[in-house]
């Protein structure tokens, strides 16, 4: 259907479907064991079963492969009448629950990635677009229909179709079925927010977008594939920790491959003893493998990039998750990142002979209709020092004088005073124009707010120079400490600022930044980056303009805003859904945290191996060479027992270590050194210590219940 207008009578009724809070109901809400979730994951863990699943995880393949051996002897047991196979069938079992146990740790976090996709999915409905066609023509087509380079125009209550760049026209857009924040957002042609994604409702005016993407490639598409941890792709840690696994895999299963005829040797020379069972040489090869880490390696992985998303931060891929966790050097813009992003008024500075409440109801009147964050600032500054409140002028015939940039200026002629208030040099020039004179402190206090990272704003009534408005870039609260936290991390932070060096030095030293870059362009960004990667240093900076796209694609961890450009988006390998710059110091915690668990888990792994050595090997041997019972040192009921206890609990400590896997160790912002000493502390030393009381306990109550 085609026409020749846009009339709001035509306009297609559009629902919203599950929008707002979205992040925040779909990923923040959801609870480590969700029903849902959990349900999924159990169903999950035996369709994993399957073998072809199984031998991407090289560890858990053998397990596997050792459960199907061992009850393969125990039916051709049973089949032959053999007596004691329980011993065998309770083994059997207790290695397919360590496959099942471990195909479950990767379930639960993939099954979060996919109830997330699902809450997505609802949000995505086929909306109708109006396409414009040559000659001011229009047709109304469903959103499928739309394609990259189409031109579509959208109204207040209209959902927009499809990703794009508003090229003519601003609007305020919903964009919480994104984001999951209420607040609307503005969106116009020609700078850093002009991106806009499908599925966002316009709420007031209209603007023409240009459609960016084709069905099934919008942000949305991408949102819902990325947080599906099925198709996460491995990280190189990942992949190198799998390497090492599976060569102590294959160490240990050529040990025990020897000991059966080291057995048979050993029962011919001593001539009394029994040779050990398949069930307990496969017992004892599970128990030597890092089957730990083995089961839980790929829910850690999947569960950092779930961490990020409950930032409501989209990475694009692990790597860039753990890459996050290595960076050297975090690269901060300094508006809006380290500082409020809007000059503040902090200070009333007169001069000749002005008293600073005069200076100060001046600024006031001149800032009354001056909508600017730095003219309200001076408002309340005034009102706050002196109680100078708002006052209503219309009955005064006031004129309000609108800043230019011609003129530098801005202010009110009221009631036979002209008020002005702007540049130094600006309101020289507009005193000496009045027939005034120029104080030369003027001078010397605008120069010295300025060489101290402020902005000068000079307050004139006439003739007359009252004095000077003390605009400051304001610091986050707190900005320092977080700075220091990444120091204490090893994470040297530099701020980017298109300041002067004066301004930025000044700016730098209060926040704390290790060091800063002024006057900083998008080549200089980029050689920076370069010049800090080609000393073996990783990057993360936060970007959301089509200028930091160089910087952002060069970077190792590039986080676009989600209020910025398609192309920043494009370029960057994390996309911020809240557009917070400071989120990228989170970010970087996240990463670490997910290389800490890794490796605090790995060492729990290997070294809990200890206590099942002094379970299994004297049940094992014990028979032909009785000295090795002093080596029972549990105190363990029998060989059975033994064996058994160490298999069970090398089966249960996995799910066990399900919610630290998913949740993650807790990081805190310290040294390299400091950090391997807990670890060391707590998961080596706890992963020797916990399994002696684990198997001692599970061995006391398989006697109690007669297993054993």
């Amino acid at each position: 259907m085609s026409t020749t207008a846009a009339p709001a009578e035509r306009k297609p009724e559009i629902k919203m479907e599950e929008g707002a809070a979205l992040i925040s109901r779909g990923v923040r809400a959801r609870p480590l064991f969700d029903p849902e979730i959990l349900g999924r994951a159990i169903k999950e863990s035996f369709v994993k079963l399957n073998p072809l699943a199984v031998a991407k995880n090289p560890v858990m393949f053998v397990v596997e492969v050792g459960a199907a051996l061992t009850t393969v002897f125990v039916v051709k047991e049973a089949v032959e009448h053999a007596g004691g196979i329980f011993f065998g069938v309770q083994i059997a079992l207790w290695l397919w629950f360590t496959v099942v146990f471990a195909n479950f740790a990767e379930a639960m976090a993939e099954a979060r990635g996919k109830a997330q996709a699902d809450t997505l999915r609802k949000t995505k409905t086929d909306t109708i677009a109006r396409r414009l066609l040559p000659a001011d023509r229009f047709e109304m087509v469903p959103a499928s229909q739309l394609r990259a380079g189409d031109v579509v125009y959208c109204e207040a209550g209209y959902l927009i179709p499809g990703d794009g760049e508003v090229i003519e026209g601003v609007a305020s857009v919903d964009e919480s079925v994104i984001t999951g924040e209420s607040a609307p957002v503005i969106r116009e042609s020609g700078g850093d927010r002009s991106a806009v994604t499908g599925g966002t409702k316009v709420l007031s005016d209209h603007i023409k977008i240009k459609i960016t993407s084709n069905p099934g490639e919008t942000f949305l598409d991408r949102m819902i594939a990325l947080v599906e941890g099925a198709v996460r792709q491995k990280t190189p840690n990942e992949i190198a920790l799998n390497i090492l696994i599976a060569g102590l895999t294959l160490i240990f299963l050529l040990a025990v491959a020897t000991l059966p005829p080291y057995a048979k040797y050993s029962i011919a020379a001593v001539g009394s003893g029994s040779a050990p069972t398949v069930a307990v040489l496969v017992s004892l090869l599970v128990c030597l493998i890092p089957t730990t880490i083995g089961g839980l390696l790929s829910a850690i992985g999947i569960a950092g990039m779930d961490r990020v998303m409950q930032h409501n931060v989209l990475a694009m891929s692990g790597k860039a998750v753990e890459a996050s966790g290595d960076v050297n050097t975090l690269l901060l813009d300094k508006t809006g990142t380290i500082t409020l992003g809007n000059r503040q008024a902090v200070e009333f500075i007169p001069v000749d002979g002005a008293s600073e409440s005069e200076l100060a109801d001046a600024a006031q009147l001149s800032s009354l209709a001056d909508e600017t964050p730095e003219g309200r600032s001076v408002v309340v500054l005034a009102k706050e020092k002196y109680s100078l409140r708002g006052r209503e002028v219309g009955e005064h015939e006031a004129e309000f004088i609108p800043f230019s940039a011609y003129t530098r200026m801005s202010g009110v002629d009221i009631d036979g005073r002209r008020l002005r208030k702007g540049a130094t040099d600006a309101i020289s020039k507009f005193v000496k124009d009045a027939g005034g004179t120029v104080p030369s402190s003027l001078a010397d206090i605008s120069d010295r707010i300025s060489r101290n990272g402020g902005t000068p704003l000079a307050v004139a009534d006439g003739g007359r120079t009252l004095g000077v408005v003390h605009l400051k870039d304001i610091v986050k609260g707190g900005m320092r400490e977080r700075l220091a936290s990444l120091r204490a991390m090893g994470i040297r932070s530099v701020m980017i600022t298109g300041d002067n060096p004066l301004t930025a030095a000044a700016i730098a030293q209060e926040a704390g930044v290790d060091d800063f870059l002024a006057q900083a362009t998008p080549k200089d960004k980029l050689e920076y980056i370069q010049k800090e990667q080609a000393q073996g240093r990783l990057v993360a900076m936060t970007g959301d303009g089509s200028n930091d796209a160089p910087a952002l694609a060069q970077a190792d961890v590039g986080v676009a805003m989600n209020t910025g450009t398609m192309v920043a988006k494009e370029a960057g390998n994390m996309v911020d859904l809240d557009s917070n710059p400071t989120k990228l110091i989170e970010i970087v915690a996240i990463g670490k945290q997910l290389l800490i668990t890794r490796g605090a888990l790995t060492t729990f792994s290997i070294a809990n191996d200890v206590a099942k050595y002094f379970a299994i090997i004297p049940a094992m041997f014990a028979s032909i060479y009785p000295e090795l019972n002093k080596l029972n040192i549990m105190g363990l009921h029998s060989p059975q027992s033994a064996v058994l206890a160490a298999v069970i609990f090398n089966a249960v400590i996995i799910i066990a270590l399900v919610p630290l896997a998913l949740r993650g160790v807790q990081y805190k912002p310290v040294s390299a050194g400091q950090m391997l000493t807990r670890n060391l502390l707590i998961y080596g030393l706890g992963g020797i210590i916990v399994p002696f009381p684990g198997i001692w306990l599970i061995d006391k109550i398989l006697v109690a219940l007669r297993f054993a």
